[in-house]
């Protein structure tokens, strides 16, 4: 990949961050760079091992399957192995029973596969229905037991009758949100467009469908329908819908099952709808307080007053716990002593800080957030007072003046201090900037990726370790060579070249 620096260095086209931050708030990040994922037990393996040399053939012969994607260096694969082993087992027993398969996405023949899938990280379950015709994320728990209930469900109709009071008590649950349609007749091209909504969007929401309102717990009982009735465990409670057109209904579920303000905290009931203000296409305010603080009533009356006033107007507001909230923490680059604080994420990578805000704060900064007054917030370690090792030490307040503008060529490490194949270059990067030390134009240097925001527009960064040069003159290259000292040396003086005022670098912070 080549490409020239331009003025738009610190912005981002699109936000990778949304999902990273979903899983730094639960504490669980799936592994995404480079024993095995099978059982080690002699006996019958009931998940069935599939490549790319069967896959398409095996796939369309079966109308519900389950295919986890994995890496065998994988701890988080490791981990599910004997879970998703066991609950094949169990499942090879339901009627029909239910294929559990897996795809080594590793291996070098099934790399197109997990390319076609989309696969970000491992393991990865999706599930495939009709013959591979329709793909969906699995979205269950992962131990047995949870696997197996989560994919009953799944496998089975995907709404299901109320006849009875008990059946509405044991679907809506006042945990989560489901979906339930009211019709005086099971048949007609609205209860056709129901179920249609009910399969499309089965693997997010429960679905139940009935001839009578009054088994339901909330609204008119007297309706007799058409129509469609949202519980949800927040805000209202519930809401009607009288519109049967599948695309209206998404968006019309999608928005209402988001709170007006997504709590975030260790009660796990709370974490799906977490994930959804995350995956909401919206700008994103987070107030960060403790909990056991004495005007916590206070701020989340205030919030939730600039909250209402603010909804349908492209911002979606969540208020965490500190002491859940540490991966957010870790990400952000934000500190205990900051609380409370409200920061803003904007889908175009830019995020703003208002630390120790008081209550009646909130509603002025986000109008100012709102009215474009505002000065971003980057996220960055100290520059280094002294940085005289071999290896240079880049940090964002200096990447501008190291990278961009040094005039120099660059060999750019992007690491993470607990990734093991960083831990493993270290030594071969200090040999090779050991080698230019005595030559003024050439810099070999790193920056923590995880502790330092970084240009992702200019450098495309999803595993640990990623190595781009930057030539004198603004030519970015992604390394992609051998990881020995010759294949680096090599690479450096193919690509160096000189600065020149033609290919002077705009600085844009």
């Amino acid at each position: 990949m080549v490409t020239t620096i331009s003025a738009r260095v610190w912005k981002c086209r699109s936000l990778i961050m949304v999902a990273v931050i979903a899983f730094a708030l639960f504490g669980s990040i799936s592994c995404t760079t480079s024993s095995s994922n099978g059982s080690s037990s002699s006996e019958k393996e009931y998940v069935v091992t599939l490549e790319r040399s069967n896959f398409s053939d095996f796939i369309s012969k079966h109308k519900f399957i389950v295919v986890e994607f994995y890496a065998p260096w994988c701890g988080h694969c490791k981990k599910l192995a004997p879970e998703y082993e066991k609950a094949a087992k169990i499942l090879n027993e339901n009627d029909p029973p239910v294929i559990l398969a897996k795809v080594d996405a590793n291996e070098e023949k099934n790399k197109p596969l997990a390319s076609e899938y989309e696969i970000k990280g491992f393991p990865t379950i999706k599930i495939l229905r009709y013959g591979g015709s329709v793909v969906q994320d699995y979205k269950g728990p992962r131990d047995a037991d949870g696997i197996v209930t989560y994919l009953k469900k799944q496998s089975g109709p995907a709404s299901v009758e109320i006849k009875s009071v008990d059946d509405a008590a044991a679907l809506i649950d006042g945990k989560k949100v489901v979906i339930v349609g009211v019709f005086p007749e099971f048949s007609g091209e609205q209860f056709e467009n129901f179920t249609t909504l009910a399969e499309r969007l089965r693997s997010d929401y429960e679905f139940g469908h009935t001839h009578n309102a009054e088994y339901l717990p909330h609204g008119d009982t007297s309706v007799t329908g058409p129509v469609i009735r949202l519980f949800k465990p927040f805000d209202e409670l519930f809401v009607d819908f009288k519109v049967f057109d599948v695309d209206g209904l998404v968006k019309l579920v999608e928005e209402s099952s988001i709170p007006t303000v997504t709590l975030f905290n260790k009660d796990p009931t709370n974490h799906p709808f977490v994930i959804k203000f995350f995956n909401s296409p919206n700008s994103k305010a987070m107030l960060f307080l403790n909990f056991s603080s004495e005007l916590i009533d206070t701020f989340k009356s205030k919030y939730h007053e600039v909250a209402e006033q603010y909804k349908g107007k492209g911002i979606s507001f969540l208020i965490g716990d500190v002491e859940a909230s540490q991966g957010a923490f870790q990400f952000f680059g934000l500190k205990d002593d900051q609380v409370p604080l409200v920061i803003i994420q904007t889908n175009d990578g830019g995020k703003y800080l208002k630390p120790n805000v008081e209550p009646d704060h909130i509603a002025p900064w986000v109008k100012q957030f709102e009215d474009g007054s505002l000065q971003p917030h980057r996220k960055s370690e100290p520059i280094p007072v002294v940085n005289n090792e071999p290896v240079k030490v880049v940090v964002a307040d200096s990447f501008q003046d190291m990278v961009f503008n040094s005039r120099k060529n660059v060999l750019l490490e992007f690491y993470a201090p607990w990734c093991g194949h960083c831990k493993k270059l270290a030594p071969i990067l200090d040999e090779i900037a050991v080698s230019f030390e005595n030559d003024s134009d050439v810099t070999i240097a790193k920056i923590d990726a995880t502790a330092n925001d970084i240009p992702r527009e200019t450098f495309d960064v999803k595993g640990y370790p990623t190595l781009y040069f930057i030539s004198a003159s603004g030519k970015v290259l992604r390394y992609e060579g051998g990881r020995t000292k010759d294949s680096f040396i090599s690479f450096i003086q193919k690509n160096r070249d000189k600065y020149t005022e033609q290919s002077s670098v705009k600085e844009e912070l």
